[in-house]
């Protein structure tokens, strides 16, 4: 499989990628993931770029599969069924899951629309979609704070991981997508749910149904 720009960068953070989200989230983190995951139904679940597989134990006895492009961070993940795979083509049958997780993935996604269509597709019918991200406050003047400091703090937690350019490009993704609220308007997908979450809202958390 060819590597993308992204893929390339998680590749090269893969072993610190953890430490360092949790040192610039203060710690929350885990728990923006759990406010989304508590809200997703029983069964079979996809965790949707599941990276090293820090939600992990918030599935309780879920049935879960993950799924990321990147090899180097599932190598380091803990769920026993583990898939090399891109959100824009899963390689599942039809209805497979009763949920879909996301954590801090669609800014890194080719092309969310087409990552929205698939999860339609391998949601059962009243199937739920959880996401959680990171973005810009809805505040121009929040807005403009977070951009400013982020242009600091990120990189500087990039020198923590030895990958200051790889933290510069992570920072930029932060500007690649619009607002949730704007994302998700003409997904196939309902909007159940979208909140904002962390300082400045700066995080948000996304229930999407499938009808």
């Amino acid at each position: 499989m060819t590597s993308r720009r992204p893929d390339a960068v998680f590749a090269k953070i893969a072993r610190r990628y953890d430490l360092v989200n949790r040192a610039l989230s203060l710690g929350r983190e885990q728990a923006w993931r759990r406010s989304v995951i508590d809200r997703l139904p029983p069964g079979r679940l996809l965790d949707l770029g599941a990276g090293t597989g820090a939600a992990g134990p918030l599935y309780g006895d879920r049935y879960v599969i993950a799924l990321d492009p990147v090899s180097q961070m599932l190598a380091l993940n803990g769920l026993r069924t583990k898939v090399v795979g891109m959100g824009e083509a899963l390689p599942f049958s039809d209805g497979a899951f009763d949920a879909v997780f996301s954590a801090y993935v669609f800014r890194n996604l080719d092309s969310v629309a087409a990552t929205l269509a698939e999860i339609s597709r391998v949601l059962q019918p009243g199937g739920v979609a959880g996401i959680v991200d990171l973005g810009r406050p809805r505040n121009e003047l929040a807005a403009a704070i977070h951009r400013a400091a982020s242009a600091v703090v990120v990189p500087l937690a990039g020198a923590l991981a030895g990958a200051v350019a790889e933290y510069r490009y992570l920072n930029r993704s932060l500007d690649k997508l619009p607002p949730p609220e704007q994302l998700f308007m003409d997904s196939p997908l309902r909007i159940r749910e979208l909140w904002r979450m962390g300082p400045l809202g700066f995080v948000y958390g996304a229930i999407l149904t499938k009808t």
